[in-house]
């Protein structure tokens, strides 16, 4: 076997061997999407933590990382190389998803005739799990000769921002030679190669009641003070740059007849550059309060910096075009996106990363989320050559 063609030879007979495993793979994903794990559900993220543990222990040593809550923990899995002291691969999984428990009998996971996999969390990102399971499988039936470790991260909060495993990507990022990410692919099954940054606020603004018949000038109106900074923080798109300012919630007052005491809006920010996060940043905690009278908070949220297309990812996405090239797979593609992922974090600290190697499919989110689940097999075997190629 040629060094060049190893990722490519092992991506063509993994894709040969999944082929005829399609159903074993729509099994496990049925499984891990009826073990319902919305990020704020702590004893289903416990039952897939444990489900994880089992499934992936037979390739390594999975370890237990405390996170946000007594009993919830990230998972770090070392698939052990022959070499000790070589940077590591990198990959990165979430096992939480945007769906509060109960979801499944209004969407129950199922097959229908076209090969659509449907379900709560199918495609963000429990697909992704199904296809890293199935291509280590792949390398460890086939005895393919690591050198690198390959060590995974699975992450119980990414949809929250992933606040608890932050430090955790931090410490595996830190000597990898790159990173791969199972998040789901841009449509048609391209690799997101650029991510917006994301970026959260509150502004809670503080007035005084009164009653708005009988003394109305004894009141401070939270409302309109909230109302007037809206305005100002909607100013600060900049769709030309790429950069969005979402006011998203907002609430205030008590009831009608009161002026309100209170007011607060949540807003979300995407921006394209570091530049562009440093603006909108400093914009908002400079707000003033322009009613007499009001204060005005800002609370800064979870955000992730921009995942930037650098010389050295460009590379990584040409390995992989080229493996699956070579193996017969279908043409890869690049794109961006303008959702968050874990793979933003691992990518600034100047780790050639690639995103989106889930399943192809589409609804992250959504009620009509859903995986194609042809594009299973040859999506794993991809991921099987990535691996056998940058752990060599």
């Amino acid at each position: 076997m040629v060094d060049d063609d190893l990722g490519a030879t092992v991506a063509g007979a993994a894709w040969a061997n999944l082929e005829l495993q399609q159903a074993s793979m729509i099994r496990l994903l049925g499984e891990l999407v009826e073990t319902e794990s919305g990020s704020d559900d702590f004893a289903g993220l416990q039952a897939m933590a444990a489900r994880l543990e089992s499934l992936f222990s037979e390739f390594g040593v999975v370890v237990r990382v405390p996170a946000h809550s007594p009993g919830i923990d990230n998972l770090v899995l070392t698939v052990p190389g022959r070499e000790r002291g070589l940077p590591h691969v990198a990959v990165l999984c979430h096992y939480d998803t945007v769906w509060p428990r109960g979801t499944l009998p209004r969407m129950p996971f199922r097959v229908d005739a076209a090969g659509i996999a449907r379900g709560p969390g199918c495609f963000d990102m429990k697909g992704g799990l199904v296809l890293l399971h199935h291509a280590l499988r792949e390398l460890y039936v086939a005895g393919v000769p690591a050198r690198r470790d390959i060590v995974v991260v699975f992450d119980c909060d990414e949809e929250l921002g992933s606040g608890s495993s932050r430090e955790l990507i931090a410490t595996v990022g830190r000597d990898a030679v790159a990173a791969l990410v199972l998040e789901s692919p841009l449509p048609g099954g391209a690799l997101k190669t650029v991510r917006k940054g994301t970026a959260s606020y509150r502004v809670d603004v503080v007035g005084r009641a009164a009653h708005a018949g009988v003394e109305p000038e004894r009141g401070i109106s939270a409302v309109v003070e909230l109302a007037r900074q809206i305005l100002a923080i909607d100013a600060l798109n900049d769709p030309a740059a790429g950069t969005t300012v979402n006011v998203g919630v907002v609430e205030g007052g008590s009831r009608i007849n009161v002026v309100p005491a209170s007011a607060s809006a949540r807003i979300n920010i995407r921006v394209a550059t570091g530049e562009e996060a440093r603006r909108i940043d400093a914009a908002i905690k400079s707000l003033e309060p322009s009613v007499p009278g009001a204060t005005l908070t800002v609370t800064t949220g979870p955000g992730r910096p921009p995942m930037v297309r650098t010389p050295e990812s460009v590379r990584l996405f040409e390995r992989a075009r080229a493996i699956a090239a070579r193996a017969g797979l279908p043409d890869l593609g690049q794109g961006a996106t303008g959702g968050g992922s874990d793979g933003s974090l691992i990518a600034a600290q100047g780790v050639p990363t690639l995103d989106g190697l889930g399943p192809e499919g589409g609804g992250a989110h959504a009620d009509d989320e859903h995986v194609v689940v042809a594009s299973m097999p040859r999506r794993a075997a991809l991921l099987a050559g990535l691996l056998a190629d940058l752990a060599r």
